[in-house]
């Protein structure tokens, strides 16, 4: 009996302090958009994948003339001469392959570029996002730009604009393209 009435005060205490948590959500999302600097970065960014885009099918090109030139040539190839162009060419595929790696893969030239230009604006973000949330003792802060589904949110737990004015940009916000 003692233990029924341990846990039924546990859980009846676990209830109350549930329903004392504050939560709130924010769209870093627009907010980011709303952010010059990282405005400016994904510019940056997006010029620096063109050129190493353009570059990367300059490449695709000269190795898909080489594979055309040894089609059309192939019956005039000894066998060792054919074994010797098509090692080139696989040589060829893989230097295109790897440098398209090193250029866009994971922790490629873009990868850390976009960690330089960006990391630093979402921090700023971020920390704007802790100090509102210290200063309206939220517990929880979701972003509803993330893939966590908020199926339903009240405006009323709607963060974001304080989390503007904290960057500065609070007499900036216009309200007819924010998406909350």
């Amino acid at each position: 009996m003692k233990k029924v009435i341990a846990f039924s005060l546990f859980v009846l205490a676990f209830v109350l302090n549930a329903n004392a948590q504050k939560f709130g959500y924010v769209n870093t999302e627009y907010i980011l958009k709303k952010v010059p600097e990282y405005k400016d970065a994904q510019k940056e960014i997006d010029k620096l994948s063109i050129k190493y885009q353009i570059e990367i099918e300059s490449k695709h090109k000269s190795l898909d003339s080489l594979k055309k030139v040894f089609n059309n040539e192939v019956i005039l190839y000894t066998e060792e001469m054919k074994q010797k162009k098509e090692t080139e060419i696989k040589a060829q595929e893989k230097e295109v392959y790897e440098y398209q790696n090193k250029i866009f893969g994971f922790e490629g030239k873009i990868f850390l570029k976009r960690q330089e230009l960006i990391a630093p604006v979402q921090e700023k973000v971020y920390t704007a996002v802790e100090k509102v949330a210290r200063k309206h003792k939220l517990q929880v802060v979701f972003d509803k730009a993330s893939d966590l589904n908020i199926l339903y949110a009240d405006a009323t737990h709607d963060y974001t604009d304080f989390v503007l004015e904290e960057l500065g940009f609070g007499d900036k916000i216009d309200t007819i393209d924010n998406p909350k």
